[in-house]
């Protein structure tokens, strides 16, 4: 095998494909990535047995095809820390060789076929969604998944695949964020009453891999694993086993209460400036709406109060709910500062309901004890 390429290039692919190589395994071989060089293309391949990728790599100039094992705690430092616009990889079976202009690099070669099969999508039912979708999706969901509890089925996000929408979700019981956009079912693929629980780990791979420039991707939930493949790379991973809560029952169905037509820039401006007072004990703020106005306040014994106050178009009976500084600042975090947003409060004993016009929805528990 031999090639030249672009290193940064190189470079961007290789780091996306070493995230699913483990730092430490039983087989030792999976610490590594393997390069396979067919006559036209060059592909990287990462796996743990639990996530896979498949990552094609542009712009190589292939004189010789063949495939090798790269070490990733050897590869990533040499392609970080080289200063060659481009590099060279030669391989005998015994020794890679990389070489750049002022470089050279010589590593003991590993047996390809000993590195595990990474899937590849061949799937014919599937769904196809827009690439930007999909990662809006995952941004505005994951943050809520819990990876720490011991009910797996929080640690990911739930798909739920319908012939022309999907629906993403993530809980950690506290709080819940849901997102739903338009996506086609081909040859009627959808995923009906089973559990499509994706790990966190692997929607974050998903958000990496897919760039803006992927127009459309093609996403294919089976029993036990999921398939994403875009123009340049394809994913997979096992799903989560267990059992994700009923999530439409925690979106309240009749609010009441008052609905707070906002903008997410000031609003998290205000949540921002209110935490600065807040500690890791004393986490909530209290919202007072009442008289046109929504006044954000918090106060710790150790570190004083703070008092910022929102105009809003409200001129009913006071309304109070404490939330969870955190909390909030997650959903706000997600959005574009102009954006239009809704809130729903009721009282200090029913969930607070954040709603933007397109598609997204999330629901936080209150904290019934101030300051708590």
């Amino acid at each position: 095998m031999n090639i030249t390429f672009d290193r940064e290039q190189f470079s961007a692919a290789f780091q996306t494909a070493a995230t699913v190589a483990p730092s430490r395994s039983p087989k030792p071989i999976l610490q590594n990535v393997k390069l396979d060089i067919s006559q036209d293309k060059a592909v990287i391949m990462a796996t743990d047995t639990e996530v896979g990728i498949r990552l094609e790599v542009p712009g190589i100039e292939i004189t010789a095809p063949g495939n090798v094992i790269l070490p990733v705690n050897r590869m990533g430092p040499i392609l970080r820390e080289s200063t060659d616009e481009k590099l060279n990889i030669e391989t005998d079976g015994n020794n890679i060789v990389i070489k750049g202009q002022r470089s050279e690099f010589k590593l003991p070669a590993q047996n390809p076929h000993e590195f595990p099969e990474v899937a590849d999508f061949n799937e014919d039912k599937y769904h196809e969604l827009p690439a930007r979708l999909m990662k809006e999706l995952i941004r505005r969901t994951l943050f809520a998944t819990d990876t720490e509890s011991s009910r797996y089925a929080l640690g990911g996000v739930l798909l739920e695949l319908e012939a022309e929408s999907v629906i993403a979700v993530g809980t950690d019981g506290r709080r819940m964020a849901k997102m739903q956009g338009p996506a086609q079912s081909i040859k009627d693929h959808q995923t009906g009453d089973s559990m499509t629980i994706v790990p966190a780990r692997a929607m974050q791979l998903i958000e990496r891999a897919l760039s803006d420039a992927d127009a459309e991707i093609q996403l294919a939930a089976r029993g036990n694993d999921i398939l994403v493949k875009s123009p340049r790379a394809t994913i997979y991973s096992r799903l989560v086993e267990g059992r994700f809560p009923k999530w439409r029952d925690v979106i309240p169905k009749d609010h009441g209460g008052v609905k707070l037509d906002l903008t997410v820039g000031p609003l998290f401006s205000a949540v921002r400036q209110t935490a600065i007072v807040t500690t890791d004990e004393s986490r909530g703020i209290k919202f007072s709406i009442h008289d046109g106005s929504m006044v954000l306040t918090c106060s710790a014994a150790e570190f004083g109060q703070s008092r910022i106050e929102l105009p809003v178009a409200y001129d009913g009976e006071e309304i109070q709910i404490t939330l969870d500084h955190r909390y909030v600042g997650d959903f706000l975090r997600v959005l574009d500062p102009q954006k239009n947003m809704s809130l729903r409060v009721k009282d200090n004993d029913s969930p607070a309901l954040f709603e933007t016009d397109d598609g997204y929805t999330y629901v936080v528990m209150p904290l019934f004890r101030e300051g708590s």
